[in-house]
């Protein structure tokens, strides 16, 4: 019997002649090759082939069309993680999930906008509150917090909701109304540059704040003292740094205004109200004062 030949499927031709280097992809979808290499990495453009002795990357023509829908999104300022969950959805979820983040873009801007048009009043000279600020009287409460150095949106927001957690954990006793709302304390700026920090307070009853507090290792318990606050109410929804910043500026000028004002050591805060507390509103922004001066 004549032997049998074998022939390697490995060395047998592979029609790949619709195929483009990274560096033709590249000029076509006028995507970098950083850009392409990156994007491979994140999941969001794989190569259609890896050569497998010299690692090049080759794709294919009707990839085109999603590496231009990538370089358009970007050019919106779209973040990588966001793209990565609108590539994989049928055209009309992704053209609405687009239209939310483009929404939400507008609504930022016009925030940052306004913070800047009363950037430039306060440089010329002007100095106005936007917002309508109100006053209000708070008693001596005990609060149990915890306190922390936290630097950038994500991180703070991760904070929070450790925060929340707690509460959720240890079921602590709610108090009446406005004075019982839990809230959080910008001892100072939270941003990408600098760290806070930053205190979340719940307000418990003062007879049971020792023994919550045993109850409770991750929290502090501390008195804060009565003082009156002023303060915008911000309605709901999540507030973009921009805004806290024209709110907290309005404060300061509503402040300023004011004969006699003596603003207090106890830290700029925002207090989240359910609705049946705040009447509609779910958080608001304060200044804590201690008095007024008689002079």
């Amino acid at each position: 019997m004549a032997e049998a030949t074998v022939i390697s499927t490995r060395s047998m031709p592979v029609d790949h002649a619709d195929q483009m280097s990274i560096g033709e992809f590249a000029r076509r979808s006028r995507l970098s090759a950083k850009a392409l290499r990156l994007y491979d990495e994140l999941g969001l453009l794989p190569p259609a082939r890896v050569d497998d002795v010299s690692g090049y990357r080759f794709y294919e023509p009707g990839q085109l069309e999603r590496a231009r829908l990538i370089a358009v999104l970007r050019q919106l300022q779209v973040p990588l993680a966001e793209i990565k969950a609108i590539l994989p959805l049928e055209p009309t979820e992704a053209a609405e999930r687009v239209r939310k983040f483009w929404a939400a873009t507008e609504a930022e801007n016009a925030t940052r906008r306004a913070l800047a048009t009363y950037l430039i009043d306060q440089l010329s000279g002007k100095r106005l509150a936007m917002y309508e600020v109100r006053t209000r009287q708070m008693p001596e409460r005990s609060l149990l917090c915890v306190k922390r150095n936290v630097a950038g949106f994500d991180r703070a927001w991760a904070f929070g909701k450790e925060f929340i957690g707690l509460l959720r954990q240890y079921k602590l006793p709610q108090l009446d109304g406005r004075a019982g709302a839990f809230f959080c304390i910008y001892w100072g700026e939270v941003s990408d540059d600098s760290d806070g920090p930053m205190e979340w307070c719940r307000p418990v009853p003062a007879d049971e704040a020792e023994a919550l507090a045993a109850r409770c290792p991750e929290l502090t318990l501390r008195t804060e003292r009565a003082h009156e606050e002023a303060f915008v109410a911000m309605g709901n929804g999540q507030v973009d740094g921009a805004a806290w910043q024209l709110v907290e500026q309005s404060l300061h000028a509503w402040s300023e205004q004011q004969p006699g004002i003596i603003e207090g050591d106890l830290g700029l805060r925002i207090t989240y109200l359910p609705s049946e507390v705040g009447q509609g509103t779910y958080q608001d922004f304060a200044i804590p004062f201690i008095g007024r001066s008689r002079g």
